[in-house]
């Protein structure tokens, strides 16, 4: 979109609330919200310009812009989250799914609430604690609640076949016993209601009406559920003391705190509650640069939207939020009390707010400290000197082509940081160049494809091949005007027929240098480059074999009477497709719905003739 144009549909753009997405040549760059759509759209791609590289660069990308008007600043934000998941935007950070993380549920809409320990949240009126990044801790957790309330860990199978006698939990202490009728479905869901006030923070609260159940018991002479509840006050109370008082009591917040260096954001959560200090968690995300308060904003609408996430009565963040009012209006509709969202001035909270940025920066800090520890920054330097580079190789990217005869051709781009892979930077490219096998014009069509608008350049390239695949590189660079970019080209060990003789040992090509340097067993930064090559591979034969399968599948599907099942059954039986073109008509008779009309059919449609026409000729002929 030329600067013209790109003024002229800023011009246009209402200044009602909404949601604008903008686009590149193939994809969604961007997806924000707004209050007023016109002045967030030119704050970003004004003609005069944000001096922020970031801002640059995405306004440079832009090829259009969409809008969506809402009639509130609250469906902007429900509309962005949908969007996000649709459109996976590169330049917005997603916040991804608990299933890495480990989650503890209480099934609370049941008549006797069981306790579980769960990766898989769903929206199925359960209650969910967590998640944690720390399976100790989960263990911990679990073995306290069942001690102190006593909570069913029972599947609903083993619930029912336990109505005659009760397991072995409830003999050691662990178990209530609701599925032997052993307690009331009324006192079960007062220690049901007890656990799930512990996993919320609200200790105080809970200790409070414990205290009241025991002065009761106490009074009506139940000296023994009396000193039951006892002893469970007792125990929360010890839990408390472990616990930081970071805050006045009874208040629960959540304070964020973040930190970038380099592409890298981190940011960290407090969790506090009854204004005690119960816990954190950490996101690390790869950054564009784009502005840290819409940024911040959009992570707390993902944060918020995960099922069973806890609304606290207060949100601190450590930069104001252009959006502020809107998501506290919509967190206090979703918790049903107010709900304050504010960057703090001064005060106790200015120190929360530190703690959390202090959190967040050791996040980044504690990441680079381990790649070290494990090697992976000194197998960079070893690179670095073994390949002669100019710089150290944080940035790899590495190429690969995969085909057969030049059939479904593909190219991989595969991205290493740090040593470390970094999949939402890994490409694949499904090559255009027509004719027979040729590795050298699918390699400069890959490249040609990804160098050609110089964006975001590696410290090194990396492609599978030799001198010719290096060759093909250099030109690439050269022609594009591409400067202070390593190239680099490795080999595998392979038999040369017409000399006769084998070329031993892996070899890395390096420009303006003749001979290779051969790969050494146990050195760090020969490990690092197989290990990215190997990764390149991977990935572009992955790719390769799902084009294969959908071709192969859409061969058979142009046949009228192939559905997915006789689909299914021909490619257990004879392998593959080149199995199914070399079978006899009789031999595909022997699958159950196939006639000779339809055998005849497979033939000649296999064989490329007029699939229909066969179709309706052998129909019309019996």
């Amino acid at each position: 979109m030329s600067l013209l144009s790109l003024a002229k549909k800023i011009k246009s753009l209402p200044t009602a609330p909404g949601v604008y997405i903008m686009k590149g040549k193939k994809e969604v760059l961007y997806v924000g919200k707004a209050k007023n759509l016109r002045a967030r759209v030119r704050s970003y791609l004004t003609l005069s310009g944000d001096t922020r590289y970031a801002i640059r660069y995405l306004a440079s990308k832009v090829c259009g812009i969409d809008f969506i008007v809402t009639s509130n600043e609250k469906e902007a934000l429900i509309l962005e989250d949908t969007l996000l998941k649709k459109y996976r935007p590169r330049y917005n950070i997603r916040f991804k799914d608990d299933k890495t993380y480990v989650s503890i549920k209480i099934t609370a809409k049941e008549e006797f609430p069981r306790l579980a320990v769960t990766r898989d949240i769903k929206d199925d009126g359960s209650r969910y604690f967590g998640p944690y990044a720390s399976s100790g801790m989960v263990r911990d957790t679990v073995k306290f609640i069942r001690r102190i309330f006593l909570l069913c860990v029972c599947t609903p199978y083993q619930f029912r076949m336990r109505k005659t006698r009760p397991c072995i939990d409830y003999e050691i202490g662990l178990c209530s016993a609701p599925a032997a009728g052993l307690i009331s479905g009324e006192k079960y869901r007062e220690l049901a209601e007890g656990a799930m006030m512990f996993l919320d923070g609200r200790n105080r609260e809970l200790i409070k009406m414990l205290k009241e159940k025991m002065i009761g018991a106490s009074s009506s002479h139940n000296y023994e559920e009396a000193a039951k509840l006892r002893d469970q006050m007792r125990s929360i109370e010890e839990t408390l003391t472990h616990q930081a008082v970071v805050s006045r009591p009874g208040i629960d917040q959540d304070v964020f705190g973040f930190f970038t260096e380099d592409s890298t954001l981190a940011i960290d959560v407090l969790f506090i509650r009854d204004g005690r200090l119960t816990g954190k968690r950490d996101f690390s995300f790869s950054y564009s640069g784009l502005p840290i308060g819409e940024t911040l904003g959009s992570f707390l609408n993902q944060f918020y939207r995960r099922i069973g996430a806890f609304i606290p009565d207060e949100v601190l963040t450590p930069v104001p939020l252009d959006d502020s009012a809107a998501i506290s209006r919509w967190l206090s509709e979703k918790k049903g009390a107010k709900v304050v969202l504010k960057k703090p001035a001064r005060g106790r909270k200015t120190k929360l707010i530190e703690m959390a940025q202090a959190n967040a920066g050791e996040i980044i800090r504690s990441a680079k400290a381990a790649r070290e520890v494990s090697g992976e920054i000194s197998g960079l330097e070893d690179l670095k000197r073994r390949l002669r580079l100019t710089k150290l190789p944080r940035v790899v990217e590495a190429f690969d082509i995969s085909n057969i005869g030049g059939k479904e051709a593909v190219g991989a781009m595969v991205t290493f940081v740090d040593a470390s892979p970094d999949k939402s930077r890994y490409r694949l490219y499904k090559i255009r160049t027509e004719g027979k096998s040729n590795d050298y014009a699918m390699m400069f069509e890959v490249l040609f494809r990804r160098f050609k608008d110089k964006e975001n350049l590696p410290d090194l390239i990396l492609v599978d091949g030799g001198k010719g695949q290096l060759g093909i590189a250099a030109d690439v660079v050269r022609g594009l005007g591409i400067k202070g970019v390593n190239l680099a080209a490795l080999a595998k060990e392979r038999f040369l027929k017409g000399a006769g003789r084998h070329l031993k040992g892996e070899r890395v090509y390096i420009p303006g240098v003749k001979d290779p340097v051969f790969l050494k067993e146990g050195e760090k930064g020969d490990l690092l480059l197989r290990r990215i090559r190997d990764e390149a591979h991977r990935f572009a034969v992955k790719y390769h074999r799902r084009l294969r399968k959908k071709a192969i599948g859409s061969v058979l599907e142009d046949i009228p009477g192939i559905g997915g099942k006789r689909r299914k059954m021909l490619f257990e039986i004879f392998g593959d497709l080149e199995g199914i073109k070399n079978a006899s008509t009789g031999e595909l008779k022997k699958i159950p719905g196939i006639t000779q009309a339809l055998a005849s059919l497979i033939k000649e449609g296999l064989r490329g003739d007029s699939v229909k026409a066969e179709y309706k000729k052998n129909s019309a002929g019996g």
